[in-house]
């Protein structure tokens, strides 16, 4: 080879070794050149005043403390809605509850789902981050409380089930943990209205018996046929309602695989092992591809059932049991992430439904919830303890660690954020509330876009907020709030406070806060104020504008949508011989 060939080809070889050299410099980060995975952790009832890294120095909760170490907590997380259905609908949607019809109904305290057996649910036409991520090839999955229907018109129709949702796979109980699904618990679904029954029930009858009676003895004109038909007519109702009643164990407290009903009624004691076993299982075999998970916890929803290995552990007796047995359940779940070398891969996040407890059950002062310093708490519309709940994120080596953000975020803006995480986009055929969380998380923008929020009760707006930019102030105005008894904090005596009637206060003028420096609503400024009058007018106009976008929806949970529906009711065996035990049954 002469000397200018030579010099040729070393020139050659050396842009190539440069070439190569670059291309592995800049190759993407595992963490970024990949579809992460998404592991979703939501909490049942959980108060933001009962977490270590919110301030609790009484409840043990290590897991839950690392993630907020190694990621980011969100200290102005928001619900939507302040009772389950509800929230979680608006979790999973992104959208406001009134917008999909699952707001609810204050008559009657219809304000979640009621039966596994009623027809209404999350509507078929909306769009879940399930159904989104699974058109991007994600496995989706979810373990635990569903609480958002099962059917529609027939027993094998399944249109509210997840799996008509965007999920691959569901391993829960499509209802929610009640007392009724423990038998030494009284009972906590309809409870007025069931006392309620029992008088009508006992003036039926002795009105039946007075008709009889006249009717023999000739004291009134009336027909044996008109007393027949009344008397039979008044039964068929009584018996319905008894039927319905005396076997919720087995008409709500049901655990499914998929579309298969394994347990009815489900054995509590098992549950936290099988929810584990199954979340791990999950993660395992979906280890070399994109996956959703939803761990949906049943705990801390009463009766706040605690297996034997985690009872007398807490300083709070089983309410704080039950909560150190959710956390050790967290840190199991994320050993599966850790062992399969996926925790650089996978955005983990974790929340609460809404706001914790505060009525509590039996009297106890250690089985009520703590919202910290927030006032109110779990269906108590727009106060600040129903709908602040903890938010953490992690996600190595994309979010930053131990960081904590000031921020105005909802629950819904998980919807569009793991959407645009999985490559794919929100639907633009209808309006999406949350915001991508991600450009905030990571130090991109100083705010999330969230400019007002809307906090409904059933269908009555209870309170507005609206976070003024200019002066980094959250403002928030009340116009409906619950009516305490006489120097109490929450509506004790009844099942959850009422959204309107006698039993709420209409504040006439509204009440205006200064949450930024008033986090804990305690001093309403006056309303002959000079920033009253400033403030006020720009609520208003936001709430004319949040108006104009609400259209009618069919109600979901109203009526007979909400009633027991025996030919939807999800049976096992031959109804209403409902019993099986699958997981156990060799």
């Amino acid at each position: 080879m002469r000397w200018g060939e030579n010099r040729t080809h070393r020139c050659y070889m050396a842009i190539l070794a440069f070439l190569l050299l670059v291309l592995g410099l800049c190759e993407p980060n595992e963490a970024t050149s990949q579809k992460p995975n998404i592991l979703l952790f939501m909490a049942d009832d959980l108060g933001i005043g009962e977490i270590g890294c919110y301030g609790n120095y009484t409840i043990r909760t290590p897991n839950i403390d690392r993630l907020a170490l190694e990621g980011v907590k969100l200290t102005q997380h928001i619900s939507a809605a302040s009772v389950c259905s509800p929230s979680r609908s608006a979790f999973l949607t992104g959208r406001y509850p009134i917008r999909t019809g699952m707001n609810g109904h204050d008559n009657g305290g219809k304000r979640v789902l009621l039966w596994n057996a009623a027809s209404g649910g999350l509507p078929t036409n909306e769009t879940t981050f399930a159904k989104v991520l699974k058109e991007q090839g994600y496995s989706t999955g979810i373990i635990g409380k569903w609480h958002l229907g099962v059917n529609c018109n027939s027993m094998d129709y399944f249109c509210h089930h997840p799996l008509n949702h965007g999920f691959d796979f569901f391993y829960g109980i499509p209802f929610t943990l009640v007392n009724e699904c423990e038998p030494s618990r009284p009972g906590e679904i309809a409870v007025e209205y069931k006392k309620k029954l029992w008088f009508d029930a006992q003036v039926f009858f002795i009105t039946v018996l007075t008709l009889i009676a006249n009717k023999k003895w000739k004291l009134i004109d009336i027909t044996w046929t008109v007393i027949v038909i009344f008397a039979l007519s008044g039964t068929l109702f009584f018996m319905y309602w008894f039927i319905a009643f005396a076997f919720q164990p087995y008409w709500n407290c049901l655990f499914m695989r998929n579309l298969e009903i394994v347990e009815q009624p489900m054995d509590l004691k098992t549950k936290s092992g099988q929810i584990i076993k199954e979340a791990k299982a999950f993660i395992n075999r979906n280890e070399d591809k994109p996956f959703l998970l939803f761990v949906s916890f049943l705990h801390i929803h009463t009766p706040h059932y605690t297996t034997k290995e985690f009872r007398g552990r807490s300083k709070h007796d089983l309410y704080g049991d039950n909560i150190e047995e959710m956390d050790w359940m967290i840190g199991q779940i994320l050993e599966s992430i850790d062992h399969n070398n996926l925790k650089n891969n996978t955005l983990i996040y974790f929340t609460s439904d809404h706001g914790a407890y505060l009525e509590g059950m039996e009297g106890s002062p250690h089985l009520k919830g703590s919202n910290g310093i927030y006032r109110g708490g779990k269906g108590m519309g727009g106060l600040e303890g129903g709908i602040r709940v903890p938010g953490i994120l992690r996600w190595p080596g994309r979010l930053p660690a131990n960081t904590v953000i000031d921020k105005l975020t909802s629950l819904m803006d998980i919807f569009p954020t793991v959407t645009n995480l999985g490559g794919g986009m929100p639907p633009k055929d209808r309006i999406v509330d949350g915001k991508d969380l991600m450009p905030l998380l990571e130090g991109h923008v100083l705010n999330s876009g969230h400019e007002f929020m809307f906090h409904y009760c059933a269908g009555h707006l209870h309170a507005v907020r609206w976070h003024q930019t200019s002066s980094e102030t959250i403002w928030k105005v009340h116009y409906i709030s619950p009516k305490f008894p006489e120097g109490a904090g929450a509506c004790y005596g009844l099942k959850l406070c009422p959204c309107s009637g006698e039993k709420v206060i209409y504040h006439v003028p509204p009440l205006l806060y200064n949450l930024s420096s008033d986090p804990s609503e305690k001093n309403p400024l006056p309303s002959d104020s000079e920033l009253y009058s400033k403030v006020l007018p720009t609520i208003q106009k936001a709430i004319a504008r949040h108006n104009a976008t609400l259209h009618k929806v069919p109600q979901q949970l109203y009526g007979l949508n909400n009633a027991w529906k025996p030919w939807l009711q999800p049976c096992c065996g031959t109804f209403p011989f409902c019993w099986c035990n699958k997981e156990n049954d060799p």
